[in-house]
């Protein structure tokens, strides 16, 4: 399918927020929500209507300045376009409790992580340096769905073109690096996609009061759709199977600001897939020859949890959060057993920036035991013992993450947050010289 090239599309966006009402004063004012302000009224007056368009753009730069399996210091740089338009389909159409969204997303650029952190023999298991890379560097529909609500909004559906972190896992993405970025089940399991990439799917949801609730969801999985020639993709050829996916959930608030947010959840994927590391006759396979056993299923579960523990009585934006969040992937197919990381944000350090943001976090990304010890027998069968052999695999055990910054709240649409990465066994190698990686995250609204 032909899409737009990147000129083309910022032509067309250009002539639509550069016109004469595009030009008010409201554009480039720190107090609006919108880069190009609210085009002379004409962009609130949409949104009293139902219609509600954006553009946002995340570029993200990363240079790596010690260590990593490439020594050779260089940057690199990958970026993100989202057009989105959201319709609220009761001031449209009179449709009670119902609404539309549409995300068109564009993606480009290279990852400091695949050129010069990780050995190109094993590759990376989820940390990337930079989160906004990846899933194919191409246009992609990202959403497409439609959600009715009933009994006053407690029972929530919605179905279409959905990515699973969107629904389940949703913590949201204040780090640069992507182990702490979004849901972590879509990090190891290989069998949960997120945004960019979107499956028909439809998803139920019941609210219990304005703080509980509980989901149900079924995900088509289709590897195809991870194909750069596939970003519009609306057919299910080449699907494997189905993940279902469970989710209780609990947002309290305690006395006045201390937000907090706990999720536990569950996945089952229906899909053929094979062992870690037996054949059909319970032997490891290196030592057999014979493929490795086949599978009927993959399946895991996490929990999330973040609680703000200080507030400052006068401004309630500001105050120190505290997170936690846990992976567990099965072992009998799983490459990454399980990933945890910890972390902590303090919102408005100083009290004349009261929306900047510092960042703290630390992360273990697991090479699950079986399939390390495939890799193991590997090389033993074929009497690999020299790291610098080409055909030599590495042998992996465990990632280990750590990443601080400081978010710049520019405006309510401009974040700056540059940072530093630590990386010790970049791709779970430990004959890889530990990394020290510098970036910068911006993120942009138009």
């Amino acid at each position: 399918m032909k899409v737009l090239s990147r000129s083309t599309a910022f032509l067309l966006v250009g002539t639509v927020v550069l016109s004469d009402s595009a030009l008010a004063a409201e554009a480039f004012d720190t107090a609006s929500p919108w880069m190009l302000g609210d085009w002379g009224g004409l962009r609130r007056e949409l949104q009293e209507k139902g219609y509600d368009f954006g553009l946002s753009y995340i570029p993200e730069v990363a240079t790596n300045i010690k260590g990593g399996y490439d020594h050779d210091r260089t940057a690199r740089y990958a970026d993100q376009f989202a057009l989105s338009s959201h319709f609220d389909l009761q001031k449209i159409l009179g449709i009670k409790d119902a609404d539309f969204q549409l995300t068109v997303t564009e993606r480009s650029g290279r990852d400091i992580t695949n050129d010069r952190l990780v050995d190109p023999r094993s590759g990376y298991i989820s940390s990337s340096t930079q989160e906004i890379y990846g899933a194919g560097q191409t246009w992609r529909l990202t959403r497409l769905w439609y959600r009715q609500m009933f009994f006053d909004k407690a029972l929530d559906i919605k179905f279409g073109r959905i990515p699973v972190g969107d629904e389940f896992g949703t913590t949201g993405c204040e780090f640069q690096n992507w182990a702490f970025c979004g849901a972590l089940s879509g990090h190891g399991s290989k069998v949960w996609y997120s945004a960019p990439v979107s499956q028909w799917a439809g998803r139920v949801k019941y609210n219990f009061n304005k703080e509980a609730y509980w989901q149900v969801g079924a995900f088509e999985f289709n590897p195809s759709e991870l194909e750069p020639s596939n970003g519009f993709k609306l057919n299910t050829s080449g699907r494997t199977g189905t993940t279902y996916l469970t989710e209780l959930g609990w947002n309290p608030l305690f006395g006045a600001g201390y937000q907090g947010m706990y999720k536990l959840g569950a996945y089952y994927n229906t899909a053929k897939t094979t062992d870690a590391l037996n054949d059909a006759n319970g032997t490891p396979q290196p030592l057999s020859g014979l493929p490795l056993e086949e599978r009927d299923n993959k399946h895991g579960w996490y929990a999330y949890a973040r609680q703000k523990i200080t507030a400052d009585a006068s401004d309630p934006r500001r105050g120190l959060s505290v997170f936690a969040h846990y992976s567990a992937n099965d072992k009998t197919t799983s490459m990454m057993d399980y990933q945890v990381e910890l972390g902590a944000i303090y919102t408005g350090v100083f009290a004349s920036r009261p929306e900047d943001d510092l960042g703290f976090a630390v992360g273990t990304l697991h090479i699950n035991p079986a399939y390390a010890k495939r890799i193991d027998l590997q090389n033993q069968v074929r009497n690999l013992t020299d790291y610098n052999d080409p055909r030599y695999q590495p042998e992996r055990s465990a990632e280990y993450v750590a990443e601080l910054h400081y978010g710049f709240k520019v405006a309510p649409w401009l974040t700056v947050r540059p940072n530093i990465q630590y990386l010790a066994n970049p791709g779970g190698a430990y004959q890889v010289d530990d990394s020290v990686v510098l970036g910068v995250q911006i993120m942009s609204n138009f």
